[in-house]
């Protein structure tokens, strides 16, 4: 669904304050721990068997950058391609590995732990695997929660949403986390989040490079906001997207079903509006799409309010889909604190929003009907649709492979339709949002009729520095 849109003008407008020079992208080079001197076990079935360390992608595939690049005797930025390696670096009868999942539900987890444990089992000869209990806390040095993984025990479990092993947010000190991977003699660790878990991770990296430890720290981007950058989508975003979809059918039923009736939805979001912006799309109902990346005003004649009072008069009844972290600036002066894994908490923008617009018809004395939708927890704890589970496995053997290889500090990222290796040192002070001038919003425009522009409002491009847009 997502591969309708353009994301190398993400590659392209990509920024950070931490570049050498601008325009520059970040350095995509793989950390390893030591040279593949073992070769794989896995079968030679062909010449392409395997893919050759040299095989890369370019971050920005459009002809002029190539070329413009190359004229200044630079070479374009590009990914390693993801993929079974013919020399690994571990031992198969030796390496002990563990999976820890962290961060909020997303649909789909349990496939990519059910994915891990079988390709490592069957297809690597692998025999010691373990799952960390309930995230990072899981890896605390006082009272770690770890146990044994075998096939048996993850046989089902891709049928079932949530995450067998258990999450959390927040984590213990880094150098806690270290000491019990030390303990438990763990060489190779699969982080299964978002940014947070991300950020996480490449900490690790670093307290593990600073003891001279052999570990792997390889990621799975489950994030289902999809903003993770140089991650063309994540698993459980397409399963998000159908069953946010449900939601919006229901509201635009019960909307167009009574006279000045309103549907009023709130997705999943927090900086990024992927979610609402596809779900718009997906099912065509949607008057007005309101996300983070593109503010917008209340008050006024081109302010949501009027132009929700025309829409009724004309048509009788209105769709209203809002990402969960569209609107803040009505939030500015609350002082909402942080969660454990020290995001910005948000104002709750959907209640906000229907308290408003019952407060702003009764004040005009009109009478509507008002459905207020929030299907965030029934979408976050769904199994995953048949599309996710198979990228799923396709995120777990790819995983898999780089880290059998001795990769590490990097995630497994999906770009121009192939998997790649993304370090973690690239996701520094970036995030991935919708290009307000870009295809995927020109496509929500056109189909819900809304202006580019809800009240008099500057363009934003969301709050968080160093964006990068898709």
């Amino acid at each position: 669904m997502t591969d309708r849109y353009d994301a190398w003008a993400m590659a392209r407008s990509a920024g950070s304050p931490r570049q050498a020079s601008p325009g520059r992208e970040p350095s995509f080079r793989i950390p390893r721990l030591g040279p593949a001197k073992r070769q794989s076990p896995l079968p030679v079935t062909s010449e392409r068997s395997f893919v050759d360390e040299t095989e890369r992608l370019f971050v920005d595939p459009h002809v002029e950058s190539v070329r413009r690049i190359f004229a200044a005797g630079d070479e374009p930025p590009s990914f390693e391609v993801a993929g079974p390696r013919a020399r690994i670096f571990f031992d198969p009868a030796k390496v002990r590995v563990a999976i820890v999942t962290c961060g909020g539900l997303s649909p789909g987890i349990n496939d990519v732990i059910r994915a891990l444990v079988l390709q490592l089992w069957y297809r690597y000869g692998v025999r010691h695997l373990f799952g960390v209990r309930y995230g990072y806390q899981g890896l605390d040095a006082e009272q770690p929660s770890i146990e044994g993984l075998r096939p048996e025990d993850v046989g089902n479990i891709h049928e079932q949403g949530g995450t067998i092993l258990g999450t959390s947010r927040g984590t213990p000190p880094t150098e806690e986390l270290v000491d019990t991977l030390a303990a438990w003699r763990i060489d190779i660790l699969f982080t299964i989040g978002g940014d947070g878990t991300m950020r996480g991770a490449h900490a690790l990296c670093q307290e593990i490079r600073r003891r001279k430890l052999e570990i792997a720290v390889v990621g799975l981007p489950k994030t289902i906001d999809n903003d993770i950058p140089y991650v063309r989508r994540s698993f459980g975003f397409e399963t998000a997207v159908m069953l946010a979809s449900q939601a919006l059918r229901s509201a635009h039923t019960e909307a167009s079903s009574i006279r000045c009736g309103i549907g009023l939805v709130k997705l999943m979001g927090r900086h990024s509006g992927y979610i609402a912006a596809n779900a718009t799309l997906a099912t065509g109902h949607t008057n007005f799409c309101l996300i983070p990346e593109v503010p917008f005003r209340l008050e006024g004649s081109d302010g949501l309010l009027g132009l929700l009072e025309r829409r009724l008069q004309d048509r009788h009844h209105a769709l209203i889909v809002i990402a969960e972290g569209a609107g803040q600036d009505y939030f500015r002066n609350a002082d909402l604190g942080r969660d454990a894994s020290g995001n910005r908490q948000l104002g709750d923008v959907g209640p906000y929003l229907k308290n408003r617009l019952v407060r702003h018809f009764a004040g005009l004395e009109m009478t509507v009907g008002l459905k207020y939708i929030d299907p965030s927890y029934l979408i976050r704890s769904a199994p995953a649709n048949p599309s996710d589970s198979l990228f799923c496995a396709r995120l777990a053997h790819n995983a898999v492979h780089a880290a059998m290889a001795g990769k590490t500090g990097m995630l497994i990222g999906y770009w121009h339709g192939r998997m790649t290796h993304v370090p973690f040192e690239a996701l520094e002070n970036r995030t991935k949002t919708i290009d307000p001038q870009g295809e995927l919003w020109r496509n929500v425009l056109g189909t819900t009729g809304q202006p580019a522009r809800i009240g008099n409002v500057e363009a934003s491009t969301s709050e968080v520095s160093a964006d990068q847009h898709e």
